[in-house]
């Protein structure tokens, strides 16, 4: 299991949950691979703020829905930082609101391309690393799924939600599959966080508009989903996996 000697490599880490997870895992004493896929300034200032806070860093570039980007990332977060026992599997992409009849062809390649078939290198590739049967310590694997999987997201983007579905089989059945291997694989869904990722989706206060309807009454924040995340990747949920985990606010 994760201890404050093993190396965490978050996938989406220069913004969103992504950073929020990376600053947390610092706080933990964690080393901390932050990947990242085009803003190479804000992956550095993530970066700059894990060492800030006593752990050691590193940034790499990749695009998660490339094979081999993928290799590459979880090959240099060890060389980097040593053996891998926390992985988080977090970028994603959305894409302007919508009903599915408009959708492009394209757009929903796109969409599943790096949402779904992302993740799951990403997993295979934590799966490689992480088994003890292939050399690696156990640990822990978490997937960034979303509420929209939960709810469909009529009208504004079924694509994404769609996709963010598939992460929680995902958790599931990996996470049956690698229980013997020390490996614990879990989902998380968050609800309406207040990140830039909804300026995709043409709103930017679509999550403070929305919130307000949550039994909390406001939109969640990228460190309360940082916790739930860091919970799973610790010890301190050592008897969990295979498990879909939702920090909606109530929702």
């Amino acid at each position: 299991m994760v201890s404050c000697m093993d190396t965490v490599l978050i996938t989406g880490a220069s913004r969103g949950i992504g950073r929020a997870t990376a600053l947390l895992a610092a706080d933990r004493g964690w080393p901390v691979a932050i990947n990242y896929r085009n803003d190479a300034r804000a992956a550095a200032e993530a970066a700059a703020e894990v060492q800030r806070r006593g752990a050691r860093a590193t940034t790499i570039r990749g695009d998660v829905s490339v094979e081999a980007d993928v290799v590459t990332m979880f090959a240099k977060a060890q060389a980097d930082l040593g053996p891998l026992q926390g992985v988080v599997i977090n970028a994603g992409i959305t894409a302007p609101a919508m009903r599915l009849a408009d959708m492009s062809g394209e757009r929903l390649q796109n969409m599943f391309q790096v949402n779904v078939l992302g993740a799951y290198l990403c997993a295979r590739e934590a799966a490689r690393a992480l088994s003890r049967s292939r050399g690696g310590k156990g640990g822990s694997v978490v997937l960034v799924s979303s509420g929209a999987a939960r709810f469909g997201s009529p009208g504004t983007y079924v694509d994404y939600a769609g996709s963010k579905a598939a992460l929680d089989t995902l958790a599931i059945g990996l996470g049956k599959e690698l229980g013997p291997e020390g490996v614990r694989v879990n989902s998380i869904r968050p609800g309406l966080v207040a990140t830039g990722i909804h300026a995709t989706t043409g709103d930017p206060d679509r999550a403070h508009k929305l919130g307000s309807a949550t039994p909390l009454g406001r939109p969640g924040q990228p460190e309360e989903i940082a916790e739930a995340i860091v919970w799973l990747l610790s010890d301190a949920a050592s008897y969990v996996t295979a498990s879909v985990l939702d920090v909606a606010g109530g929702l």
